[in-house]
Order: C-alpha cells, then structure tokens, then sequence
C-alpha cells in the first residue's frame, strides 16, 4: 500500500449547521443541549459556528439534519 498525503481540496468537507436546524424546529440552546445530554458550552459553540473538535459520543446523539457533507470540486 502507498502512502499518500491528502490536502484539504483531495477530499470534502463536513459542515455542522445547527442554527438552522434549531431555527426551522423552534427549539433553543438549552433545550437541544438537555435532549441530547450535552453540555450547553458545547451546544453554544456549534450554534455559533465554532466546531473546535467534534466528540463522536454527542454527534451520535445529533439529528442527522444538521451534518452537511460537500464533495471536493
């Protein structure tokens, strides 16, 4: 097996979108944060579009609307 190193452009891109998500079913920070046993810090970031890392315990537990996935040009 080849090992290749993959740039940013080889490969898509995964957006989190949660403000549209919460936006469109009329539900808060808070309330999304406790039905998904999240902290609310956490919550907060990605309402505001700060994705510093991704926990894969509370993607898990995410609506699958709110993951994007754009295929590199």
């Amino acid at each position: 097996m080849k090992n290749e190193l993959y740039t940013m452009n080889q490969y898509g891109k995964i957006t989190i979108d949660i403000k549209t998500f919460m936006d469109e079913k009329s539900i808060n920070r808070n309330m999304l944060a406790r039905a998904i046993n999240a902290r609310f810090e956490v919550i907060d970031k990605w309402y505001g579009g700060h994705v510093e890392k991704i926990d894969a315990d509370v993607l898990a537990r995410t609506p699958g609307d709110i993951i994007r996935y754009t295929e590199a040009d």
